[in-house]
């Protein structure tokens, strides 16, 4: 299966994601990423555009990650629930489990050597976790044998703008610093990538 084929199936919504909006925003970059950065689920602008991370949150988040050498061009960009909840609400637990199969296509496609969560929900989701963003970014852990980082959504550092040593924005720029320099030392995907 190729990712726009995957596409075209996640089109045919499911019964437990009627709620949620009818424009799929599936995700967008490179197919061969080796950063691959996960959010919740698409907002207003996105559900417009049916691209992800678009509107000012996605905004601030190139920014983000043009501050430290990595552009979209690299990386692959989703999110858990590819149609926008109403009013944009975090997805409720049946939807995500009615959008993980896609997701789950997605990373076996990609083959993502680094996914990075973007916010709780994600995070949350990987990690089998109730312990929040603030506790958990920045940190390494792993996933079916991926890493996995944890990392501010966008939009929180919209709604905290605190620059200063310890402020949210402060605590991103530290942790990207440390994102890219473990993308840095990785290799090719395979043998194949490496001759």
């Amino acid at each position: 299966m190729t990712l726009d084929e995957l596409e075209r199936l996640a089109s045919q919504k499911p019964q437990a994601l009627s709620d949620l909006s009818e424009n799929q925003v599936f995700g967008e970059g490179n197919p061969n990423a080796d950063l691959m950065l996960i959010g919740e689920g698409p907002g207003q602008e996105e559900d417009q555009s049916g691209r992800p991370f678009v509107g000012r949150a996605g905004q601030l988040l190139d920014k983000i990650i043009s501050s430290v050498g990595i552009t979209r061009d690299n990386i692959y960009i989703t999110n858990i629930v590819k149609f926008r909840p109403p009013k944009n609400r975090n997805p409720k637990p049946a939807e995500i489990a009615a959008s993980t199969p896609v997701l789950m296509e997605q990373i076996n496609l990609i083959q993502p050597q680094v996914i990075a969560t973007l916010g709780n929900v994600p995070t949350r989701y990987f990690l089998q976790t109730l312990d929040g963003i603030t506790k958990t970014h920045g940190k390494w852990y792993s996933w079916n044998q991926i890493p996995i980082f944890p990392l501010f959504h966008p939009a929180y550092l919209l709604r905290n703008p605190r620059r200063d040593q310890g402020g949210p924005k402060w605590q991103m720029w530290e942790d990207m610093k440390a994102l890219k320099k473990h993308l840095d030392t990785l290799g090719p995907k395979s043998l194949e990538d490496a001759l």
